[in-house]
């Protein structure tokens, strides 16, 4: 069991996705950098530590009749979850994205100039993210189903053309900080999506759809980093472990 000190904030979102909101309003990035410890995410912010840690013992100790505990789902089950869910999610919205974006460019973007930076960098981001899925659903996502599939039916499982499944995941994190980065660029150039006084229906609509874009994008990349990847390795572990137990005993 993991002590306060050792406990990493992706750790406490996977135990309760609750105190991801808390996290947020710190502004504590609990996915692309979900690694590290409450000590040093407040150290980095200057917050008091002992204060935040009380807000979120008051979150783990309130009835949670709602949030969904991802950690206890089979792994193969989690990946179609996300793929389903937040893949979807980028595909969907994204298309609906470029074409409002575009608008605003045209029709307000000679009083408001930053328009342009916010649709260069959405156009930027939800093209890697595209790619990036893909690289998931062709390569990543297939393996760890095998595992769970070898494992179910007792089998040894082939070494895949990327050696350990390390490999993949360390690319894909890598990637994640990236989106990560640019989103938060563009929630500054929107002011953290808050709309200008002369704002149309359009503009307004255009930024809660940023707003709830990355709000998604979050929450999909702290399923993949703190939950999925992390049960994958360790997975993968067992079949070495198994692998050098069958080879002693030749």
């Amino acid at each position: 069991m993991k002590t306060l000190n050792k406990k990493t904030i992706g750790d406490y979102v996977a135990d309760d996705f609750r105190t991801a909101a808390l996290f947020s309003k710190y502004g504590i990035d609990f996915c692309c950098k979900g690694n590290r410890t409450l000590a040093e995410a407040c150290e980095k912010k200057e917050i008091n530590s002992v204060i935040l840690e009380n807000e979120i013992n008051a979150i783990l100790n309130t009835a949670n009749n709602q949030s969904i505990d991802f950690k206890s789902w089979p792994l193969d089950l989690l990946v179609d979850y996300i793929e389903k869910t937040h893949h979807r999610y980028v595909e969907e919205k994204s298309s609906v994205l470029f074409m409002f974006l575009d608008k605003l460019c045209k029709v307000h973007g000679g009083r408001h100039p930053e328009l342009f930076e916010i649709n260069k960098l959405f156009i930027a981001g939800a093209g890697e993210l595209a790619k990036h899925m893909k690289k998931e659903e062709l390569i990543l996502f297939p393996f760890i189903k095998k595992m769970v599939n070898a494992q179910k039916t007792k089998q040894a499982i082939t070494i895949p053309h990327f050696g350990t499944v390390d490999n993949p995941i360390a690319m894909m994190q890598e990637e994640h900080v990236v989106e990560g980065e640019r989103f938060a660029m563009i929630a500054e150039l929107t002011n953290n999506y808050t709309p200008p006084d002369d704002a149309c229906e359009t503009y307004k609509v255009t930024f809660a759809m940023l707003k709830e874009f990355e709000e998604d994008l979050h929450k999909h990349i702290h399923l993949e980093n703190n939950i999925l990847f992390p049960a994958a390795q360790e997975l993968e572990k067992q079949f070495t472990i198994l692998d050098k137990l069958a080879n002693s005993l030749l």
